[in-house]
């Protein structure tokens, strides 16, 4: 039986990558912090331990004999996050878990970065090779974390880097806004919505890293994990529109204004303690290049993407329903 450790295991990539290791017949160990909510993945017969894997030695002490890690685990943008956090999870918590693999002679390391570390894409699609261009404090502590994993393999651990781009689908609500928005008659382009996206099925994704976990070609590379293809802003809005029976947004703004206003609104409201309306990044959402080439992944790991655009945006529709957020 293959083992396989997952940090992350509770945020919506680490689920679903736990429940195809189970259903493929593996023992699953996660690491979870200690407030995490565990119920889901104690049901599907994951072992939880739970630990602050930015703690050395609790890693250390509690690494489990497995086959392959995936790290997934991450902090991500939230209104209270800074610098030190990013840095303290994102690359620290990396070299730990990289640390404790090395010494217990894995036969793999998965490591999930973002093609945000490539920033915005000013000549498109880009591949693996593209420039380096963090535009956060997330994104560059995720390019550190990256280099960190890159190091070790270089060095001899067998490993493997993912860079996913937008991951979609049931389980996940960060594309819910948009999803009410459209179904609400409130959306707005703003921009003239030739912006371009990649979205990413998380079965597509899921695939893509077990792949990454035991095919020889993939070691000490770096991989982009997308879709088959990017999409334009205005053609994602317009497919969710069909998806949810509803005309799609004709009505243009330009980004500029508001993104200026974005920016002043962020401003005031951090000053007198209140969360913002509208954030710049969501402007940016509109105004910044993400399209990406998986064809380093389709020919060395074949690697192929099943779940096209129209038929992942239905079954998240059919989530959200199901859930009552729609």
């Amino acid at each position: 039986m293959k083992s396989a450790l997952v940090t992350g295991a509770t945020g919506f990539t680490g689920s679903a990558l736990c429940e195809r290791l189970i259903k493929d017949g593996w023992r699953v160990t996660a690491f979870a912090r200690p407030s995490s909510s565990i119920e889901h993945l104690a049901r599907l017969g994951v072992d939880c331990c739970l630990l602050d894997i930015t703690d050395r030695d609790e890693v250390l002490q509690n690494f489990p004999e497995v086959d392959v890690v995936f790290h997934i685990a991450a902090a991500y943008r939230t209104e209270h996050a800074d610098r030190e956090e990013f840095t303290r999870v994102n690359v620290d918590a990396t070299v730990n878990l990289l640390e404790a693999a090395k010494a217990h002679n894995i036969k793999r390391f998965v490591h999930c970065s973002t093609v945000g570390v490539q920033g915005n894409i000013e000549d498109p699609p880009a591949d693996e090779d593209y420039r380096f261009a963090p535009a956060d404090h997330y994104q560059q502590s995720k390019m550190e974390g990256e280099l960190a994993a890159l190091r070790y393999f270089s060095e001899g651990l067998p490993g493997a880097v993912v860079r996913p781009t937008a991951i979609y689908g049931p389980g996940d609500t960060r594309f819910l806004k948009l999803f009410k928005a459209i179904n609400s008659g409130a959306f707005v382009m703003i921009g003239n919505g030739r912006t371009l996206y990649h979205m990413n099925y998380i079965d597509d994704l899921v695939e893509g890293f077990l792949i990454a976990s035991h095919h020889p070609n993939a070691l000490g590379e770096v991989f982009i994990l997308g879709g088959d293809k990017p999409t334009s802003i205005s053609e994602l809005v317009a497919e969710v529109a069909r998806t949810l029976g509803k005309r799609p947004p004709r009505f243009k703004v330009p980004i500029w204004p508001v993104y200026a206003a974005a920016v002043a609104c962020e401003k005031v409201c951090n000053l007198v303690g209140v969360s913002p309306p509208l954030y710049p990044r969501r402007v940016e959402f509109f105004e910044m290049n993400r399209a990406f080439s998986i064809d380093k992944a389709r020919n060395l790991l074949q690697y192929e993407p099943s779940v096209d655009l129209r038929t992942g945006l239905e079954r998240t529709a059919n989530w959200y329903r199901d859930k009552g957020l729609l």
